[in-house]
C-alpha cells in the first residue's frame, strides 16, 4: 500500500491533458506535455481569493479547474503507476506540483515528492505560497529540486489589486519578494522561478521592469496570459493585445538570455515598447527561432494550452513553431 505517511493524501487532481498522456483517462491531445501537471485536492477551494483565479475561495467556478484546464481528481497510487512508465521511457522529464493554499498543504506535498521520489527518478517542481522561510525549507528537505512562487501581478498597486489585501488575502508584495530571496538561499540559484500575468491593467514598461528584477535576482520568470474564467472576480476582463504580448515574449527572452537590459529598451509614454535595440541581424534569428513564442518556465515545461484554446489564438506556444506561424509573428512585431 502506498501510504507510507500518516500525511500521504490517498488522491490528487491530475490536468486533463496529463491524465489523457498517462493513460487515466481516454481522448485526444493536440500537443503531449513533457511535464506532468498535479494539482494538491481538498474537497472544496483555496483559502486564497485570488481574483483570477478558480480556485479561489469565493470564486463559482467548478472546483475541478485552474485557468482555463480542468483537474480530474485520482488515487495517487493509480498516477504514480502511470507515472512510472513515462518517465522510464523519457517521456516525461518533470513532474509539476500545484499548492492550493489551505490547512496541512506543506505536510501534504512533503509526503507526495518523497513518495514520487521514491517510485521514479525525475525532477519535481512545486508551485506554491509558502507562507515563510520553514514551509520552504521543507520542501527542500523532501527532494524538491525547483520551487515556483507567483508573484502573478507585475507591480505592486496590482499586486494589492488582484491578490493582496484588497482581494481579501494576507499576501503582501513585499512579503512574497522577501520569500522569493529566501528561495534562493535555500534552493540555489537556478532552481527559483515566478509566473508574471500578463493583461491584469499593467504597462509593457512594467512588466519589463519587473522581468529585468527577476533577472538581476537571477530568479526565471514565467510568463502567463490572462485568462478570463466564468465564475472568478475577473471573469468579465478580456484576455492581454496579442500584439503587445509577443513584443513582451521577445521582451522576455532578451532579458533572460542577457541579450540586452532593460535600460537599452525603448519605450513610448504609455509604456509601449518601441525599440529593443539589438543587432537586427542578432533580432532576426532570434525571432526565426520561434524560441521566445513557447511556453516559458521550469526546464522542460511546455503546458499546453493552459491560457488559450487548441485553435488559438496560440499566446505561448507548447512546441516548434512552423514556418508559417513564425511568418505570422513577423507580422505582428511591426511596430
Amino acid at each position: 500500500m502506498l501510504k507510507s505517511s500518516p500525511n500521504l493524501p490517498s488522491q490528487i487532481r491530475v490536468s486533463l491533458g496529463t491524465a489523457i498522456y498517462l493513460g487515466l483517462l481516454e481522448g485526444k491531445i493536440d500537443v503531449n506535455p513533457t511535464t506532468a501537471y498535479l494539482m494538491t485536492y481538498i474537497e472544496g477551494k483555496c483559502t486564497a481569493n485570488c481574483g483570477f483565479c478558480p480556485q479561489a475561495r469565493n470564486s463559482k467556478s467548478n472546483a475541478d479547474r485552474l485557468s482555463r484546464v480542468t483537474w480530474p481528481c485520482f488515487p495517487f497510487s493509480s498516477v504514480t503507476a502511470a507515472l512510472d512508465t513515462v518517465v522510464k521511457n523519457g517521456k516525461i522529464k518533470r513532474v509539476c506540483i500545484q499548492a492550493l493554499n489551505v490547512p496541512n498543504v506543506f505536510l501534504h506535498i512533503e509526503a507526495l515528492v518523497k513518495e514520487i521520489k521514491k517510485q521514479q527518478n525525475v525532477l519535481v517542481s512545486v508551485s506554491c505560497q509558502p507562507l515563510n522561510c520553514q514551509n520552504i525549507q521543507l520542501l527542500k528537505n523532501a527532494g524538491v529540486d525547483r520551487i515556483g512562487i507567483a508573484l502573478d501581478a507585475v507591480t505592486e498597486t496590482i499586486f494589492r489589486k488582484i491578490k493582496g489585501d484588497t482581494a481579501g488575502n494576507a499576501y503582501s508584495w513585499s512579503h512574497e519578494i522577501s520569500l522569493l530571496k529566501e528561495a534562493l538561499s535555500i534552493f540555489g540559484v537556478g532552481n527559483v522561478s515566478t509566473h508574471l500575468i500578463v493583461g491584469l491593467g499593467e504597462t509593457e514598461k512594467e512588466v519589463t521592469d519587473i522581468i529585468q528584477w527577476c533577472v538581476n535576482m537571477d530568479i526565471l520568470p514565467a510568463m502567463f496570459a490572462f485568462t478570463p474564467v466564468c465564475g472568478t472576480v475577473l471573469e468579465k476582463n478580456t484576455q492581454p493585445d496579442i500584439l503587445s504580448y509577443r513584443r513582451l515574449q521577445l521582451a522576455r527572452y532578451l532579458l533572460v538570455y542577457g541579450i540586452t537590459r532593460l535600460e537599452q529598451i525603448h519605450f513610448n509614454t504609455t509604456g509601449k515598447i518601441t525599440s529593443f535595440k539589438v543587432n537586427s541581424d542578432v533580432l532576426e534569428n532570434i525571432i526565426n527561432s520561434g524560441q521566445p513564442f513557447q511556453t516559458s518556465g521550469c526546464p522542460n515545461c511546455n503546458r499546453p494550452f493552459y491560457n488559450e484554446k487548441p485553435r488559438g489564438p496560440l499566446y505561448n506556444y507548447p512546441r516548434i513553431l512552423s514556418k508559417k506561424e513564425i511568418a505570422e509573428i513577423k507580422k505582428q512585431l511591426v511596430y
